[in-house]
């Protein structure tokens, strides 16, 4: 009789326990219901501002994607939504895939950081200034190598693929990024040594600093994409095909490529500025800013790069994801404007004062943001279609940015 009663006694008070955490899961997953619905009210609030016509958003973390949406247009004649699955050109975010690319070859045996970059070169590249002074991989990895970018570059390096003019209200900012159409679309090594080597096509000194290699920290686009040439020379193999080879095929980002020709051009959103069409281009240096991608793609990427922060990784060795996430400059090497907590990995910007690492990116037509939090192992994407000149346009860029920190955090 006792042991009857003790178990009725058991049963009420396991009935009674299990009525508590019900109601507590439902308090909990209303609560969680109030914070989605509120974060999604953000989102929808923001894009109404109108300051770009489309774009996407997306967070991930070691499991895998937890919010993936567009919002807006791809294409606004033909009022086609821009989704997840859109394609743009990521600007220099694109570096990042240097970074994975060259540890990959040094995993490999092709070549090491600190080999100079003539010993792999097709053509020889000498500072004038300091023309005894040995120019390694790891100065382009870190763009301490003392070559910049010139407005020779700048007017050099994009080529209109859409023979279509530049609409008048962009014209004065846009016309000198693009060269005319052209069947001569140069292959890296041909176009780097036009900018590169003295008596070229286009040559001009200022490329090169009046400083030695190793000492300054100086953010070089046609750096970052010699340092893809000297992988494409150690491999023997193009830099392109080498990317898909260890990273695209391994992640499944199949609806990523450096080749307007590999990509279904159907899903690719337009470029504006404004409300301006701005033609489609084609990137003479493209592995410091031409990568093809969607935000899943993208997403499937920083993942891989939250599972190598945590010794995870399955596209690199672990020692290769600690070289590639290790600050790699003393302060000494950066400006004054530079906060105290910045530094930089291999084409990675490391942000210590906010635990964020990762890139940002800007071209015509395009912008974009991918960062992880070394803290909570989650990470955060945000691409727009749009060069907006609207004012608050970058307050609402950050307002969305800030707001998928919000849902990351709950």
């Amino acid at each position: 009789m006792r042991n009857l009663i003790f178990i009725l006694l058991l049963t009420l008070t396991l009935s009674c326990q299990n009525s508590k955490n019900e109601k507590a899961n439902r308090n909990q997953n209303n609560s969680n219901d109030l914070i989605v619905e509120s974060f999604h009210k953000k989102m929808d609030s923001l894009y109404n501002t109108g300051m770009f016509n489309g774009y996407s958003t997306t967070i991930v973390d070691t499991t895998g994607i937890l919010y993936n949406k567009g919002f807006g247009y791809a294409d606004l004649e033909h009022n086609k939504k821009y989704t997840e699955h859109t394609i743009i050109n990521i600007a220099s975010v694109s570096k990042v895939f240097i970074g994975v690319a060259l540890l990959k070859a040094q995993e490999l045996n092709y070549l090491n950081l600190n080999d100079p970059i003539n010993k792999h070169l097709p053509f020889e590249v000498i500072n004038p200034n300091f023309p005894e002074e040995v120019i390694t991989v790891k100065h382009l990895a870190t763009h301490t190598s003392a070559i910049v970018d010139t407005d020779q570059y700048m007017e050099t390096c994009y080529v209109n693929l859409d023979n279509i003019p530049i609409e008048e209200g962009s014209k004065k900012k846009y016309e000198l990024y693009y060269q005319n159409p052209s069947d001569d679309w140069k292959p890296l090594d041909a176009y780097l040594k036009k900018i590169l080597v003295n008596n070229e096509e286009f040559y001009d000194a200022s490329t090169f600093a009046k400083r030695k290699p190793g000492t300054k920290y100086e953010y070089s686009n046609i750096g970052a994409a010699l340092c893809a040439l000297v992988i494409e020379s150690a491999v023997k193999k193009p830099f392109d095909k080498f990317t898909d080879q260890y990273i695209f095929k391994p992640l499944a980002m199949n609806a990523t490529s450096w080749n307007f020709e590999e990509v279904d051009r159907s899903e690719y959103s337009k470029l504006y500025a404004d409300d301006n069409l701005l033609p489609y281009y084609r990137i003479l240096s493209y592995p410091d800013g031409g990568l093809i991608t969607s935000s899943t793609d993208l997403g499937y990427f920083l993942q891989e790069l939250i599972k190598g922060y945590s010794g995870k990784g399955n596209i690199l060795e672990d020692d290769s994801y600690q070289e590639l996430f290790k600050p790699q400059l003393e302060q000494k090497a950066f400006s004054e404007k530079k906060n105290k907590g910045f530094n930089v990995g291999f084409f990675l910007e490391l942000e210590a004062d906010y635990n964020e690492i990762g890139h940002t990116g800007g071209d015509p037509g395009v912008n974009s943001f991918m960062y992880f939090n070394t803290e909570t192992k989650t990470g955060r994407i945000l691409i727009t279609n749009t060069d907006s000149q609207k004012e608050n346009s970058g307050e609402v860029f950050y307002g969305i940015w800030n707001t998928l920190v919000e849902y990351k955090t709950h």
